[in-house]
């Protein structure tokens, strides 16, 4: 997952059918979150289906974790470099290219038969992902009024758990039946109506004007009060996060619950939504309690996982808490590095959407060198340690401001 970069100065202002009825362009705001959902299920799509495409290409299932880790190394270095060179770009040219970029690749993915050849893919389908997160969030922000652009974000972003709920447990599913490769067509599928639904149903936004305000350096950023703590604990938070998440159909494996992945993850995904339902109707007052609640369940989560215990029903309450905490989270480190960098905020999202995905990448490797050398019961145990300093972070407060200093 990784989140938007640079806009376009005055990007938010909302568009003229948007400000003329004081609402939100609902049709506009879900084919943006269905971009997300594209994007979100195909990057931690092999999650759940991890073990059979690792049999089919004939590798083991840590070198075939790295499909994730490629996909995150595309966008991580692509993100600032994509976004500087398509910034004059017009939006939904850039969108639609984007989603072309993930029909192809995925498509690539679906009939590929060489381990070399798919991580190629993944790694154009990460490249895509870059060119999107780059203007789904501050595209969402400019269709809608200034009153309600919070919202409109949290509409977009809505399509990640709808992701990790629908997506990828149904994708588990129709791999366990159909095989994994149906998974990928349809979601070629998915994209290619996308391409459709997009180019006639949602508003255009011109680019960035050459030499326009608004382009800071992504360096100096990191000097601005709060933005380097809320950097800090994206990066590790999601280095958390996906080491487990990566591995979560070989760990259900170890625990001899295989055959659940898909409920596991179906568990995982209606927290998840329950998650960012809960932090979108309090983000604006409790931003700083929301993250250190969310650190905070997941690593609940993770030490309920990492006591060894014969216990199915432990394992789902464990996953729901996870769910929990992570739903809001992509939601709640947006829009505090939003805040943290005021009229710097392109520039500190730039920042966190390459951070985001170089923490997805980072999971992918630790994840598969904890699973070949320690086992999978090392799993939950670094993703706890690793919340620790997330807590600490969060608790000292810059750049999570408490309620009422937003």
């Amino acid at each position: 997952m990784s989140t938007h970069t640079t806009e376009p100065t005055g990007s938010s202002e909302p568009t003229e059918g948007a400000e003329r009825h004081g609402g939100l362009p609902l049709a506009a705001l879900l084919a943006l979150a269905t971009a997300v959902f594209v994007t979100s299920l195909t990057e931690t799509l092999p999650a759940g289906v991890l073990p059979a495409m690792s049999a089919d290409l004939g590798v083991g299932e840590s070198a075939m974790g790295q499909s994730v880790t490629v996909y995150a190394i595309g966008t991580a270095v692509t993100a600032i470099p994509l976004s500087a060179a398509t910034a004059g770009w017009r939006r939904k040219r850039l969108l639609l290219t984007a989603m072309a970029g993930f029909a192809a690749a995925n498509t690539v993915t679906a009939v590929s038969t060489d381990y070399s050849l798919t991580m190629a893919a993944r790694f154009v389908a990460g490249v895509a992902a870059g060119l999107a997160w780059a203007l789904l969030a501050g595209y969402a922000r400019r269709l809608a009024p200034a009153h309600l652009q919070g919202r409109a974000i949290a509409i977009v972003m809505t399509g990640i758990p709808v992701a990790l709920s629908l997506g990828v447990p149904a994708g588990t599913f129709l791999g366990e039946v159909l095989g994994w490769r149906v998974t990928f067509t349809l979601m070629t599928v998915l994209a290619v109506a996308l391409l459709g639904w997009i180019a006639a149903g949602v508003p255009d936004q011109p680019g960035q004007r050459r030499g326009a305000a608004g382009r800071i350096p992504v360096l100096r950023v990191l000097t601005v009060p709060g933005v380097t703590p809320v950097l800090f604990v994206t990066l590790v938070f999601v280095l958390a996060h996906t080491i487990l998440y990566t591995y979560i159909a070989t760990f259900l494996d170890g625990l001899g619950m295989g055959g659940s992945t898909d409920l596991v993850l179906l568990v995982f995904g209606v927290a998840s939504l329950a998650g960012i339902w809960f932090v979108g109707a309090r983000i604006d007052r409790r931003l700083r309690a929301l993250t250190l609640a969310s650190a905070l369940l997941v690593a609940v989560s993770a030490a309920l996982l990492a006591v060894p215990a014969d216990s199915p029903a432990l394992v789902y309450a464990a996953v729901a808490l996870w769910g929990l905490g992570w739903g809001g989270a992509p939601t709640l480190l947006q829009t505090a590095v939003t805040d943290a960098g005021g009229d710097s905020a392109d520039a500190a999202q730039a920042a966190l959407v390459t951070l985001w995905n170089a923490a997805m990448a980072g999971g992918g490797v630790a994840g598969g060198v904890l699973l070949d050398h320690l086992g999978t019961g090392s799993l939950p145990w670094s993703v706890l340690l690793l919340l620790i300093p997330v807590v600490v972070v969060v608790a000292r407060g810059q750049g999570f401001p408490a309620g009422g200093e937003r």
